[in-house]
């Protein structure tokens, strides 16, 4: 017995194993869900996340492409859902973009409007996009949200810049949206996961300082692992969580507890 036997879902935002979507998801086969994904547009993007997803074990896996900016194209990929699947469970959410040119030091006062409000868009907006979508098929039987972020939402991490902005605006979209979406049994959290070296969190400057940092200040005394943001899912798309929403679950190895 497993303890998401059952369980569907779709997990979007796996672009390659360091993902900290590709964890979640591995996590969730591990414990019996079934998990849907969707990828960027594009025949090398989705290569890519079928390279990656073929690795979890699940099988013939369901993939349709989302570009996340188009409210068409979300709607699209949850009727194709509901059309092939007979619960929708959990939903992943672990999408994220700002141009790279604005992610270092000293540059976020520069940040022209255009790039501002993309990182919010497609960080923060698609949130409320990808619940408004699933809500239909997830209100049936209840169901869990999840979204990542990042401390950085919070705290000044020097180089995170607008990203920092945009997930200060997921996290306080995943609070409203667990507000309204409550009276359907669907809960709505984000994990603030410490840094992982992704594609996206590559595009940040001055990564190498956060990780020697971190080894040094976090409670126990190293980086956070994929796994354990993915066993944090595990526990906030299954029924033991069935309390918990509008929550933001830190995985950090308490580095968000210490200060100066």
């Amino acid at each position: 017995m497993g303890l998401l036997d059952g369980k569907q879902g779709l997990v979007i935002g796996i672009a390659n194993e360091r993902s900290y979507a590709f964890h979640m998801a591995k996590a969730i086969v591990e414990h019996g869900g079934s998990c849907a994904f969707t990828h960027l547009p594009g025949d090398k993007n989705r290569a890519r996340t079928e390279k990656a997803v073929s690795k979890l074990g699940a099988g013939d896996p369901w993939l349709m492409p989302m570009d996340a900016s188009r409210d068409d194209e979300i709607s699209s990929v949850f009727v194709n859902y509901a059309e092939q699947h007979e619960r929708l469970d959990f939903v992943i959410h672990s999408i994220a973009f700002a141009e790279r040119e604005w992610l270092s030091q000293g540059k976020f006062i520069e940040t022209p409007r255009e790039a501002y409000l993309q990182a919010v868009n497609i960080s923060a907006y698609t949130l409320l996009g990808v619940a408004r979508a699933a809500r239909p098929q997830m209100a049936k039987t209840g169901g869990s949200i999840l979204a990542m972020s990042y401390y950085g939402a919070e705290k000044v991490v020097k180089g995170y810049n607008v990203m920092g902005v945009a997930k200060s605006a997921l996290e306080s979209t995943s609070r409203y949206l667990a507000s309204e979406l409550g009276v359907d049994g669907i809960r709505v959290n984000t994990v603030s996961g410490g840094y992982l070296k992704t594609l996206a969190a590559s595009a940040v400057g001055g990564t190498d300082e956060i990780v020697k940092k971190n080894e040094e200040i976090a409670p126990l005394r190293r980086n956070v692992e994929g796994e354990d943001v993915g066993k944090t899912a595990v526990y906030l798309v299954s029924d033991l969580s069935s309390g918990v929403t509008a929550e933001n679950i830190y995985v950090d190895c308490g580095v968000n507890a210490i200060g100066v």
